[in-house]
C-alpha cells in the first residue's frame, strides 16, 4: 500500500476507492484524489474493483516473438526504471500522467527514466499534509455556509418583497371597496332626495286639488279673488292648529364599541342597510380580526344575518344608537 493510499484510508476512505481515485487522477496527490472522490461519490461503479492497466516492461516478449535484451546478472535491479525525472528541475514523478501534468503546469519538456525511487512520506509529512487537507475541507465548508447564508438572505428579501406587494394589493382592494360603498351611499342619498322632492310635489298638488274641490272654485277664480280682495285674518275660533308631523331624519349617528374598549362614531344614511355598517367596521376595526355581529343593550337584541339587509330606520337605529361588536 502506497503512502497516498494509506493517507486516504486513515482519513476514512475505502482502500479500493482510494486506489481508484489516485489512478484516475494520474497519481497527482492526496488532494486531487479527494476532489475526485467527492465529485464521483454517487457513481454506480465507485466500489467496483480497480484493475491496474498493464504497462510494457523491458523483459516483455515483443510481438515478433523476440525478447528484449536481458541485463547481466546482478545488474537487473539497477536497470529497472522506478520513476520519471524532469531534467529541467530534477523533480521525480511516478507515472507518465504526472509527467504530463507537470509539463502542463511548468512548461518543462525534458523527462527521462531513472532508477531513483520516490521515498514515502514520513509521519511528520503525513500529519502536515493531513492538516493541510483538513484546512482545505474547513475552508470549503465555510465557503458552502457563506453561500447558504447568501441564499437565505436572497430568499428573505424575496419573501419581504412579495409580502409588500400583497399588502399593497390588499390596501388597494380595501380602498376600492371603500370608494364603492361611498359611491353607493351617494347614489342612495340622491335617490332619497329625488323621492322626497316627488313627495312634496304630490302634497302640493293634493292641496291645490282639495282647495278647488271644497271651495267650489276653479284655480283661476281663486287666483283672481285672491288678487282683488285683501287678505282677511282668520278668527281665532275658526282657525285650527294642524297636528305636528313626525320629523323625518336623513342620517343617523351610530357609536360602535369594539371588544377592546375602543369606540368608533360614524354617520350613516337612514336607508342604508346594517351590512354597510358591518363593512365599515371590518375596514376600520382596531381589535382582533374575527367573525362578528352587532347587538344593543337597551333593548337587548342580537342582530342576525337577516337583519343585515334591513335599513337602519326599520331597525330602530335612528336618529342615534349604540351598537356593540359581538363575537359569533
Amino acid at each position: 500500500m502506497s503512502s497516498e493510499v494509506q493517507t486516504l484510508v486513515e482519513m476514512g476512505f475505502l482502500q479500493n476507492r482510494a486506489e481508484k481515485a489516485l489512478a484516475k487522477t494520474g497519481q497527482r496527490g492526496v488532494q486531487a484524489a479527494m476532489d475526485w472522490l467527492f465529485e464521483h461519490n454517487d457513481d454506480p461503479d465507485i466500489d467496483e474493483p480497480f484493475e491496474v492497466p498493464k504497462g510494457h516492461t523491458l523483459s516483455e516478449t515483443a510481438p515478433d516473438g523476440n525478447t528484449s535484451q536481458q541485463a547481466p546478472a546482478g545488474e537487473g535491479e539497477q536497470d529497472v526504471a522506478k520513476s520519471l525525472k524532469c531534467d529541467d528541475c530534477n523533480k521525480l514523478l511516478r507515472t507518465p500522467e504526472e509527467a504530463e501534468m507537470h509539463a502542463a503546469r511548468t512548461g518543462h519538456s525534458n523527462f527521462s527514466e531513472t532508477t531513483e525511487e520516490i521515498k514515502p512520506l514520513t509521519e511528520e509529512e503525513k500529519q502536515a499534509q493531513l492538516a493541510k487537507i483538513q484546512e482545505k475541507i474547513k475552508l470549503k465548508r465555510l465557503e458552502n455556509e457563506e453561500k447558504e447564508k447568501q441564499e437565505s438572505v436572497r430568499l428573505e428579501k424575496l419573501r419581504r418583497s412579495q409580502g409588500k406587494e400583497l399588502a399593497a394589493m390588499r390596501q388597494k382592494m380595501q380602498e376600492d371597496e371603500i370608494r364603492k360603498v361611498a359611491e353607493q351611499r351617494r347614489k342612495e342619498k340622491e335617490e332619497d332626495k329625488l323621492a322626497k322632492q316627488r313627495v312634496r310635489e304630490l302634497i302640493e298638488k293634493d292641496k291645490r286639488d282639495r282647495a278647488v274641490k271644497f271651495g267650489m272654485t276653479s284655480p283661476a277664480e281663486n287666483s283672481c279673488q285672491s288678487a282683488d280682495k285683501p287678505p282677511v285674518a282668520a278668527s281665532p275660533s275658526v282657525q285650527s292648529t294642524p297636528a305636528a308631523a313626525p320629523k323625518e331624519y336623513k342620517e343617523t349617528r351610530l357609536q360602535i364599541r369594539m371588544t377592546n374598549g375602543a369606540s368608533i362614531v360614524q354617520t350613516f344614511g337612514v336607508n342604508e342597510p346594517l351590512a354597510a355598517v358591518r363593512l365599515y367596521i371590518q375596514l376600520n376595526r382596531t381589535d382582533c380580526q374575527f367573525p362578528f355581529t352587532f347587538s344593543t343593550t337597551f333593548p337587548r337584541k342580537v342582530y342576525s344575518d337577516d337583519d343585515m339587509e334591513a335599513p337602519l330606520q326599520e331597525l330602530g337605529l335612528v336618529p342615534s344608537a349604540v351598537l356593540m361588536v359581538t363575537k359569533l
